[in-house]
């Protein structure tokens, strides 16, 4: 199978992955918040944020993605195992030192969390114990994703994907029927994790020729690898004091309800970013071969990815901004109400940010992102004075002003860095996304409002009904008002498509 096709099929299989998580977790959290209570259900945000700030990374995945890319296109797979002989031993030490910080964490749980009461202290702590467990034994298989995405594997790597969100839902559906408690269903998830990096294992020696060299080290190219990922993981620990951070100044500063309030924003948030961004990490091997070429221009391939992305997440966002008051309230009760306001500063941002994610895809690729890991930095500091200032007073709505800002911050620096170090014509890419595309969103944020005001059946039938008025109108002022030939015959190829097989 070509690359082309893994990447269609690719393609396909992320958004299959998406939908069923998505819908899982629209069918599922609100069962878990009922079954488990809404403090609980913030302990379960906080556990799982608390982990997340030691467990990441550190820029090793996107460096094996983009080494191993490089040494397969110029065919030397030798390179390449001796690639992740290196990146393994830095693996395995670092979740060394991992296991013994979060060891020490757990010694200063009451400390840290004083809002917190002494019965919620012993819940979490029961919690972190089974998530550090897991993370610990999860680290060293991090790297297998950016190996079946060096090797362009798509179809496999989405197909697990779609596997695991298949496990996750079946098991915490079993889980909540037999009555499943908090414990029961962090367990859930961990055990479906394992499974998860089995089945991964499994399709690198299958599908890919990757190899480990475990008695290989070249002291230049071990400097190189550093030199790459040591920015990326300065990136990655400002992201973390971005919505990782929030559940614990909220538990420092407010308290376990704030904390279940922003956890449906961001649960929010995360399915708009992941939905929305499914496609750009397939890119990065083509986006490497543009960029190593010194005449190549990743401009074009932004611009009609960016487009792409807008059409996406407007009709996420829209559709939030629009429907959302009223889809929380239905899906997991009145006492979240300011869980709407929190969801839109977080994902508002998300819309000028996510079209552009080619061209972060061509600083990892072009090695620029020492100037990409200051923004981030500067983007955590931002977070933190806002949100440390807010959250006395507004609690998770404090929070989420604070990511609103940081995100901006984020993308006027992304924007800087795209026009200055790889010379992209931000002012050409913003003409022919958004600026051309202006009066189709205005008219469909119209649309949208309308059709709130118009239908108020105060029902699940009713929002759907509000939700396919809304989709259609907005399928039909893109299609025949925004969107060009190309995008046009994307959209039909599969339905003609199909309609030749009928």
């Amino acid at each position: 199978m070509t690359s082309s096709q893994q990447l269609k099929l690719g393609a396909l299989m992320s958004y299959m992955a998406i939908g069923i998580n998505i819908l899982a977790g629209l069918l599922y959290t609100p069962w878990m918040i009922h079954s488990i209570g809404r403090e609980n259900f913030g302990l379960y945000t906080l556990a799982m944020s608390v982990i997340s700030l030691f467990v990441f990374d550190f820029g090793l995945s996107s460096a094996v993605t983009r080494f191993i890319a490089k040494y397969l296109a110029e065919g030397r797979q030798d390179k390449a195992d001796n690639c992740m002989g290196l990146v393994y031993r830095l693996y395995i030490l670092i979740d060394i030192v991992m296991m013994l910080v979060l060891v020490g964490v757990y010694f200063f749980i009451p400390q840290l969390y004083k809002e917190l009461t002494s019965e919620e202290i012993e819940s979490f702590k029961i919690i972190y114990v089974i998530a550090a467990v897991y993370s610990v034994i999860s680290f060293p298989f991090i790297p297998i994703n950016g190996v079946l995405t060096a090797h362009e594997k798509f179809i496999q790597l989405k197909l697990c994907d779609v596997a695991h969100k298949l496990i996750i839902v079946l098991t915490m559906s079993v889980c909540l029927l037999l009555g499943g408690g908090l414990y029961s269903l962090v367990s859930v998830n961990a055990i479906a994790g394992l499974i998860m990096i089995v089945l991964k294992v499994s399709c690198i020696k299958k599908f890919t020729y990757q190899g480990i060299s475990w008695r290989y080290f070249e002291k230049r190219e071990f400097e190189e690898i550093v030199g790459f990922s040591g920015w990326v993981t300065i990136m990655s620990i400002a992201q973390r004091f971005i919505f990782n951070i929030a559940p614990s100044i909220l538990g420092a500063l407010s308290g376990s309800t704030s904390i279940a309030i922003l956890g449906i924003a961001t649960t929010l948030e995360g399915y708009t970013y992941t939905f929305a961004n499914a496609i750009n990490g397939m890119f990065l091997p083509k986006v490497s071969r543009i960029v190593s070429n010194d005449n190549g221009d990743v401009l074009p391939l932004m611009v009609k990815i960016g487009r792409i992305q807008i059409y996406i997440t407007a009709l996420i966002v829209f559709g939030v901004i629009c429907l959302g008051d009223h889809f929380i309230q239905l899906w997991v009760g009145t006492g979240f109400k300011d869980s709407y306001f929190c969801t839109l500063f977080v994902i508002v941002p998300c819309l000028l940010q996510l079209p552009q994610e080619i061209g972060n895809q061509a600083i990892f690729a072009k090695n620029k992102v020492k100037k990409l890991a200051i923004v981030y930095v500067l983007m955590a500091l931002v977070n933190i004075v806002i949100a440390v200032s807010l959250a006395p007073t507004f609690g998770a709505l404090g929070i989420c002003m604070s990511v609103f800002v940081a995100y901006m911050v984020r993308t006027i620096g992304m924007d800087v860095i795209f026009y200055k170090d790889l010379h992209i014509d931000v002012m050409s890419f913003f003409k022919d996304t958004f600026i051309k595309l202006l009066i189709p969103l205005i008219l469909c944020l119209v649309l949208g409002f309308m059709i709130n005001a118009m239908i108020r059946i105060d029902s699940w039938l009713g929002f759907i009904v509000k939700g396919i008025c809304f989709v259609g109108s907005y399928a039909t002022v893109m299609y025949f008002l925004a969107m060009n030939d190309g995008e046009k015959e994307l959209v039909l190829s599969p339905i003609k498509k199909i309609s030749r097989k009928l």
